[in-house]
């Protein structure tokens, strides 16, 4: 199957929605943190193949601003589940050569959260490889919020002026200031949604929607998606001919 991927049309970006962890736990008859639980495996695979392949930039939607609405016992495992993964995962993705970044308002993590996170971004400052996107206590219109204000606030500052505002200056005030958009979006479990993630960034961005449940999520899953995306013509609001 990998063998029907073109390398020289790879996405060079992609993003994940890695939705159905607690469905998944749900039809084993467990409670809903035993499916993050058994997310990591899924999320191992498709951060090595993704980097096997030669993609320059994942970002995993792995905590949203929404997300702090659920029950607190579910809230606070997927913390510490947090906490412990970045922290037994770091050597890994030095040895792999993979970067990790974040986006989100990591100020409203846990101390220890925030602490893991910064070392392992501070370790893998140097790596050269895959760049790893964690989406922690995010959303997009957060993101875009908070763009609008620093604007705002340096054309109150007189070190803007109105007439300055286009789309690369939002760009360049968003959480993903230096990481290229998206061009290829997938979604697990089913769903057709967004969820508030990457508002601005998934403008063109191809979706690819799967019904297998995150934790079942594997290699062939993303070679599958990255075959779809392979098979679709980005036309970006042109017609097909201007496009050949």
């Amino acid at each position: 199957m990998q063998t029907e991927i073109n390398p020289d049309n790879l996405p060079k970006h992609i993003a994940i929605i890695m939705d159905g962890n607690g469905r998944w736990a749900k039809k084993k008859g467990a409670m809903r943190v035993f499916g993050h639980q058994n997310a990591i495996k899924s999320v191992r695979e498709t951060i090595e193949t993704c980097a096997e392949l030669g993609i320059n930039y994942v970002t995993l939607y792995a905590f949203s601003t929404e997300n702090w609405q659920r029950p607190k016992e579910e809230v606070e495992a997927l913390m510490n589940l947090l906490v412990n993964t970045i922290h037994k995962e770091t050597p890994t993705l030095l040895k792999n050569n993979v970067k990790l970044l974040s986006i989100g308002d990591n100020s409203k993590l846990p101390q220890k959260c925030q602490k893991n996170l910064q070392d392992a971004i501070q370790k893998t400052a140097q790596s050269t490889g895959l760049h790893l996107v964690l989406a922690l206590s995010y959303s997009g219109r957060w993101e875009i919020t908070k763009a609008m204000k620093k604007i705002a606030q340096k054309i109150e500052n007189k070190e803007l002026n109105i007439d300055q505002i286009n789309e690369d200056l939002i760009a360049q005030h968003l959480e993903t200031a230096n990481i290229p958009d998206p061009e290829l979006l997938i979604r697990t479990s089913g769903e057709m949604r967004i969820s508030n993630f990457l508002l601005w960034q998934l403008a063109y961005t191809e979706i690819f929607v799967t019904p297998t449940l995150w934790p079942d999520f594997r290699k062939k899953d993303v070679i599958e998606a990255i075959i779809d995306y392979q098979k679709r013509e980005r036309r970006f609001g042109k017609i097909s001919e201007q496009i050949k």
